[in-house]
């Protein structure tokens, strides 16, 4: 048997292509994609960490281990095409509000991450967390889909300058006189037409397109650019969290640790459900197969970035992308976590792609991921207003958690007041209450 046999042999084997209607090269073109469509991750969180006084170069480091580290875990373990990597709005959270606002040394922020990440560990091995995955009804399921849907086209619109904010009516249509807007908007017909006629690996071709188109229009910069470069040293975050844990006590951040651990678990079980859901990875009965298996990806992944200098870990909406492309098993994130450990070398190249470039990818992806709606029966009430407000509320409070948190109420109040107790389970049940206390601490 030749090496390529082999290695085919190991990835069927591994990976199940076949049993999920897939192969390696559709595998491989997904995981580049959806690399692609969050490789910024490597340049935001350390941009938005390092205004702390943390090391710029060492955060990235971190971002890219972690994310590279949690990513294999989810391939091997949960055989999921869906990628970890620090969370945008909880690194936000951390530099703005736990450092920024409330004063507290960066060391102590992470020593709150670390110990969300703990938490997070015995939900999981205790099957807290994949209790609460499969409570949650099929109608809301499917919202969450379809809500992740607009959020990631909000999060692309913006991104592309699209849509921009306005004091008076909270938003507006962007400038398209300027270059970058332009060229997203160029990117967003390119990227429908190569859609439209099914060219294979469209949303990748497209990124690449866009990129290029950006060279002579001065939005994709190459002027320092070079293909390799070494790392920076990740010392100077590496176990800073442990200086932190004192404080951690001595300051009573019980209420922050509360909230770090409260947004990444609905933030991941969103993610999970809303992908998974995509991709037809959910069983008969809406449930996810091998959940605790997925679930402690990010659960190992968010301690694991806590000791290396980073923020919290939660699996990525821009998985969806991949799925988009056909991205059915863990070679899918196997792909991902490869291309992010080979950006210790190649971030300069990594770089040059401009955000305007994956925009139009993020508003095609929340075109694909409101398929799950059809399936809601909008007909009856019950599950349609749950459904309505799970789907509103992630793009218009910016948050996929709050969605889930308001869906959940209505479901349980709706079931409640009509006399429909039978369809609340005691996890739903136990949800409502937690979330109408957190209103109210």
């Amino acid at each position: 048997m030749s090496g390529q046999q082999e290695g085919a042999g190991f990835l069927e084997k591994t990976f199940k292509l076949r049993a999920n209607g897939t192969d390696a090269r559709t595998e491989v073109l997904a995981g580049i994609t959806t690399f692609m469509t969050m490789a910024y991750i490597i340049f935001v969180n350390p941009t938005i960490l390092s205004s702390t006084g943390m090391d710029f170069g060492a955060v990235m480091v971190a971002t890219i281990l972690s994310a590279a580290i949690a990513t294999l875990i989810m391939s091997f373990s949960a055989n999921y095409p869906i990628a970890i990597a620090p969370g945008m709005g909880l690194n936000a959270f951390f530099a703005f509000t736990i450092v920024k606002q409330m004063h507290y040394p960066w060391e102590v922020a992470l020593a709150a991450v670390f110990m969300s990440g703990v938490i997070f560990i015995i939900l999981t091995l205790t099957k807290a967390r994949e209790a609460i995955v499969n409570s949650i009804p099929l109608s809301l399921k499917l919202a969450i889909s379809a809500g992740i849907g607009l959020f990631i086209a909000l999060i692309g619109l913006q991104n592309a300058g699209l849509v921009v904010p306005n004091p008076d009516t909270l938003v507006q249509l962007g400038d398209l006189s300027k270059p970058p807007v332009l060229l997203a908007a160029m990117g967003l017909v390119i990227t429908a037409l190569l859609v439209a006629l099914r060219v294979r690996g469209a949303l990748l071709l497209s990124i690449i397109i866009i990129t290029i188109i950006g060279i002579p229009m001065g939005v994709t910069k190459i002027d320092s650019f070079k293909l390799l470069s070494l790392p920076p040293s990740l010392a100077p975050t590496f176990g800073a969290f442990t200086r932190g844990l004192p404080g951690l006590w001595a300051t009573g951040l019980i209420p922050i640790i509360f909230t770090f651990t409260f947004v990444d678990l609905f933030d991941t079980i969103g993610t999970l459900i809303g992908v998974s859901s995509k991709a037809n990875l959910l069983d008969e009965n809406g449930n996810l197969p091998r959940a605790g298996k997925a679930l402690i990806s990010d659960a190992v992944g968010t301690t694991l970035g806590a000791i290396l200098g980073t923020s919290t870990l939660t699996a990525y909406i821009e998985s969806a992308a991949g799925v988009a492309e056909g991205g059915r098993t863990g070679l899918t994130s196997l792909v991902v976590a490869i291309l992010f450990l080979a950006c210790l070398f190649i971030s300069p190249l990594v770089g040059i792609v401009p955000a305007v470039a994956t925009a139009p990818i993020l508003i095609i992806v929340g075109i694909f991921m409101m398929e799950p709606i059809m399936k809601i029966d909008f007909s009856n009430f019950l599950e349609a207003a749950p459904a309505f407000l799970t789907i509103a509320m992630m793009p218009f409070t910016y948050n996929i958690a709050e969605g889930i948190v308001w869906g959940v109420l209505a479901y349980v109040f709706l079931h409640l007041v009509t006399g429909n107790t039978k369809k609340i389970s005691i996890t739903m049940w136990i949800l409502a209450v937690l979330f109408i206390i957190r209103f109210f601490a």
